[in-house]
C-alpha cells in the first residue's frame, strides 16, 4: 500500500509516493537519484549505505523510508559545502589514500563523521571500535584509520598533518 513520505534530504524537502515496505536507500536512490550512498550486503553488516538522520549515522538499508517521515537526512552528496568544498573528513580520506576501491567510502565517511562528533578526542582503538561496523572489502583500513584520525583533528579547526606523520 503506498503512503506519502516527507523529509529533508542534504537541506532540501522532499515528498514522494513509496510502497510502505521501501527501504529508506532504495528511496534515496531510485527516488532521489543520489548513488553515493551503496547497498552492500542488505543485511545492515557492511555499512555501505550509512547515512545521517537529524544527525546520527543510521544504516538505511534496514530502515524503512516511512520511517524516516520528518526526518532530516544528510547523505554523502549532502556533507559537502554547497561550493564543493570537501568536508574535512572527505578531504582527509583522499589526503590520506584512505579510499581504496570506494565503494565503502560514503559509508565510512558518514560513520567517521558521527564517531567524531560524539567524541572528538578519538584514540586509533576508538576509531577502529567505532568503524566495526563498516567493511572494506579491499582491507584497506590502516590508511582509512590514518584519514578518520587526521579527519578528525581537522574537524576541530587542525590541519591534518599531525595525523599524516
Amino acid at each position: 500500500m503506498p503512503c506519502t513520505v516527507s523529509m529533508t534530504v542534504n537541506g532540501k524537502a522532499v515528498s514522494r509516493e513509496v510502497e510502505e515496505r521501501t527501504l529508506l536507500v532504495t528511496f534515496l536512490r531510485d527516488q532521489l537519484g543520489l548513488t553515493g550512498t551503496h547497498v552492500g550486503c542488505d543485511t545492515s553488516q557492511c555499512g555501505a549505505c550509512v547515512v545521517h538522520i537529524d544527525g546520527r549515522s543510521v544504516k538505511s538499508c534496514t530502515m524503512l523510508a516511512a520511517q524516516a517521515d520528518g526526518a532530516a537526512v544528510t547523505t554523502i552528496e549532502g556533507l559537502a559545502a554547497a561550493d564543493g568544498t570537501l568536508h574535512p573528513m572527505q578531504a582527509a580520506f583522499r589526503e590520506h589514500h584512505g579510499l581504496q576501491c570506494g565503494f565503502c567510502t560514503p559509508g565510512m565517511v558518514m560513520s567517521a563523521v558521527d564517531l567524531v562528533t560524539a567524541n572528538p578526542s578519538l584514540s586509533e582503538h576508538d576509531v577502529r571500535e567505532g568503524l566495526e561496523g563498516n567493511i572494506c572489502r579491499c582491507t584497506g583500513y590502516h590508511n582509512i584509520v590514518k584519514a578518520v584520525m587526521a579527519g578528525a583533528e581537522a574537524m576541530q579547526g587542525g590541519t591534518m598533518k599531525a595525523a599524516a606523520e
